[in-house]
């Protein structure tokens, strides 16, 4: 009976250690997670969620849209992120072949435009060295009947005595004033913002290799000469340039013998510093001569005095120069409303020697006003094609004197 006792009681000890286990083993399971209602996840894991591919495009925007902590942006860039959603979807194919492209980053969201690729210019053309240099020049406000810069001078020059100095006397007047005008048309062309004013650039006193009578080396025209000039420059709708070539005498002395012309309202000067030689008393043709800033203001306030006196419209005043003595203290001259200063290169050869010529001698120098010429002959004797006004039209500053030989 004790044996069968106690047999009976360990069965119920071994029953009871079984429903504990059975018991255990179930607490077990589910704190990891294996029961069906696990598969929920905390709020917290929502932006780390996968969506399977096979979700098709129409379910994608059913996710929820929350805010998204926003810094360090414009208050137009976190309008924008606030609408992102919180799940971002894998597109299958279809979906990406059917999706509208995003829009190109805008400058506002800060992205760097591509740099401009670089200008190479070639001598004389450069704006930026224009400016650094002081063009435009800051002089007197124009008066009522100035030239410059509301047109564009254009001028053949030379001396009807002789077809070598060029194209003003090296064909007959009907001749060379239909190429006159046939030249402004071109240039109206190339540049219609800007009116073009026909001239005559007149040598009427000469360098001369000889010292002649007076002991000057140079010769005077006869005012017939000059007035056979002026007269075909009226018939032209045209300017008159008196033109002076020193040689041995002072500017002063010799100037005020042209007052019987240059009191008239169309009528201009210009100065040669090539052929002023006074100081160095070399024979013209073999030395390059030259002007200082002082006889330049000398013969601007002498143009100033006759401009008040006859109360002409401003005079223009051209002073020629291709090398770097042609004009010495540049920056002492002086400028006023009565007289605009136009700095003519003059030299010629090789477009690309004209150019550096232009840059080196009126870009770097700056006066007031740039003019610019072409020689027809000297120009293109090496072969080289003769300037046009579209080549021209590309220098920086644009001549607003051009003067053809």
């Amino acid at each position: 009976m004790k044996t069968a006792a106690i047999t009976s009681s360990n069965l119920i000890t071994v029953s009871l250690l079984l429903t504990l286990l059975v018991f255990l083993l179930g607490l077990t399971g589910y704190q990891t997670g294996h029961l069906p209602w696990s598969n929920t996840r905390d709020a917290g894991s929502l932006a780390h969620a996968s969506v399977p591919a096979a979700v098709e495009p129409e379910h994608l925007h059913q996710a929820e849209e929350i805010p998204l902590p926003i810094s360090g942006l414009s208050d137009r860039a976190n309008e924008t992120a606030l609408s992102v959603p919180a799940l971002t979807p894998t597109l299958t194919p279809a979906a990406e072949q059917s999706a509208t492209p995003a829009p190109a980053p805008t400058a506002e969201q800060g992205t760097i435009p591509a740099p401009t690729p670089k200008i190479k210019y070639r001598a004389g053309e450069d704006p930026e060295f224009a400016r650094q240099s002081g063009w435009p020049v800051k002089g007197p406000k124009p008066l009522a009947g100035a030239i410059l810069p509301h047109k564009r001078i254009l001028a053949f020059y030379g001396n009807p005595l002789s077809w070598r100095m060029g194209i003003l006397g090296k064909s007959s007047k009907e001749d060379m004033l239909q190429r006159l005008k046939e030249e402004v048309a071109q240039w109206e062309a190339a540049d219609p913002s800007l009116k073009v004013q026909p001239a005559l650039h007149l040598i009427a006193v000469t360098a001369q290799s000889t010292s002649g009578k007076a002991g000057k080396y140079r010769m005077i025209m006869p005012d017939k000469i000059v007035n056979q000039v002026y007269g075909w420059a009226k018939e032209a709708n045209a300017l008159l340039f008196i033109d002076l070539q020193t040689g041995h005498e002072d500017i002063r002395d010799l100037l005020p013998r042209f007052e019987w012309i240059l009191k008239n309202p169309d009528v201009h000067l210009g100065i040669d510093p090539e052929f002023n030689l006074v100081k160095t008393r070399a024979v013209p043709g073999t030395q390059i001569g030259t002007f200082d800033a002082e006889e330049v203001n000398y013969v601007t306030s002498y143009l100033r005095e006759l401009v008040q006196k006859y109360n002409l419209p401003p005079k223009v005043l051209t002073v020629h120069r291709f090398t770097q003595r042609g004009v010495t203290n540049f920056r002492e001259i002086e400028l006023n409303p009565e007289i605009q200063i136009v700095m003519h290169m003059d030299g010629w050869g090789s477009p690309w020697l004209k150019r550096d010529s232009y840059k080196s001698y009126i870009v770097n120098e700056p006066v007031q006003y740039a003019g610019f010429k072409i020689f027809f002959h000297n120009d293109t004797k090496k072969g080289d094609e003769l300037m046009t006004p579209a080549d021209m039209l590309k220098l920086s500053p644009k001549p607003l004197y051009i003067q053809y030989q």
